[in-house]
């Protein structure tokens, strides 16, 4: 069984930026989000994925994910995913030998940044960056299906 292991935090400052070792670019889109599970299509570079994740909130969450045709995955995006797309930069840092990885959100979500650490264990110690904000892992407004039903720029409007 496949077990995801995250915490999300928002940052404080740019200075995370000095430590990006590399950047990719994500295009994502939602075939379904139910109150047990969500299934999407990533797109990033020459690679494409179907992922299914369970809709648990907190840091352990069953994840699979499976490599698909990039022929296909950007017809599904196109054609069958909910709007709006998750469009976003995935930036990885290194930081006391942990990696971070950090999306910058483009699109209906531009403005929104959020730093994500995948860990090996529950409880597993951590050193938090100096660059690091607020926990907003527990926050479901912060997860990428839901960012695709309820966009940062509307939070922003409000």
């Amino acid at each position: 069984m496949a077990i995801e292991i995250e915490h999300k935090f928002l940052l404080d400052n740019d200075d995370w930026r000095e430590q990006i070792i590399r950047s990719v670019k994500y295009r994502q889109g939602y075939l379904s989000s139910l109150t047990t599970s969500s299934i999407r299509i990533r797109i990033s570079d020459d690679h494409a994925w179907l992922n299914i994740k369970s809709a648990t909130i907190g840091t352990r969450r069953h994840e699979y994910e499976y490599e698909i045709p990039i022929s296909d995955a950007n017809e599904i995006i196109n054609n069958l995913c909910r709007k709006p797309i998750i469009e976003k930069t995935r930036h990885f840092v290194i930081d006391d030998g942990n990696t971070w990885e950090i999306d910058e959100f483009d699109g209906d979500n531009r403005g929104l940044c959020v730093a994500e650490i995948e860990l090996p264990e529950i409880g597993k110690p951590f050193s938090k960056p100096h660059w690091l904000g607020k926990e907003v892992t527990h926050d479901l407004r912060y997860y990428n299906n839901n960012l695709a039903i309820h966009p940062y720029v509307e939070w922003r409007e409000n």
